[in-house]
């Protein structure tokens, strides 16, 4: 964290690497790709402009969070993982309504998305997934490799696809094999009613190794911001 007003002295820091913690995985879950009524960068500016709470958050809850937080991934501890992660984007979403005027990302099918968890979690009386999101509806859920085949089927058979889009529905390492029958109990406890296309499409990818600073041979963009021309 820096202490410049403008924020230029702050940058990210790789916590463990890339292979550390080789169980982890995602499903990102797209809800819609059309463009946000308030930007990132515009939302952010207002809420720092009027929201209380947003102060509070930084001085007070952030610093720790963020201790908790490395501590969490260096000991690849999930359960506290998937809490804080959990409630970290449930607190950005408290600021955003804290916004004046408020600021609201989240859609049904992005709160339909955090009862499936909830209740997922619930049921197996630990966390076996970890919902987040951003200035935006679409989910990322965090989870261990061994538990991809049960919430990838629970997420198909809550939020199954139109016919003509099933093809494509599913991508990255995961295809339809890939789902699992599901049990009766479980789905009578999640107590949920399927919501089709209430999804895009999914992803199913592992952890990256983050941006890499390329030497000019690799770059794709010229000093003006355009793409070189490709020759034949």
């Amino acid at each position: 964290m820096g202490e410049a007003s403008d924020g230029c002295d702050s940058h990210a820091v790789q916590v463990e690497k890339q292979s550390h913690w080789p169980e982890l995985e995602t499903l990102l879950l797209v809800v819609s790709d059309h463009q946000k009524d308030t930007s990132s960068t515009s939302g952010m500016q207002t809420s720092v402009e009027t929201s209380q709470l947003l102060k509070y958050r930084a001085q007070h809850l952030v610093p720790a969070l963020i201790c908790k937080m490395e501590k969490a991934i260096t000991e690849r501890n999930f359960h506290t993982f998937a809490k804080l992660t959990m409630q970290d984007s449930n607190q950005f979403h408290a600021v955003c309504q804290d916004t004046y005027p408020p600021i609201f990302y989240l859609n049904d099918t992005s709160k339909q998305i955090i009862q499936l968890v909830t209740r997922l979690n619930a049921f197996f009386v630990e966390p076996k997934v970890a919902y987040t999101f951003d200035a935006g509806p679409n989910a990322v859920l965090f989870l261990q490799k061994e538990d991809v085949p049960l919430v990838l089927s629970l997420v198909c058979h809550f939020f199954p696809p139109p016919p003509a889009t099933r093809d494509s529905f599913i991508r990255g390492r995961s295809t339809w094999t890939s789902t699992v029958p599901l049990q009766k109990a479980l789905l009578d406890t999640l107590h949920l009613a399927p919501h089709q296309s209430g999804l895009q499409f999914l992803i199913h990818t592992t952890v990256g190794s983050g941006p890499k600073l390329l030497s000019d041979e690799h770059r794709l963009l010229n000093d003006e911001g355009q793409p070189f021309k490709v020759t034949s």
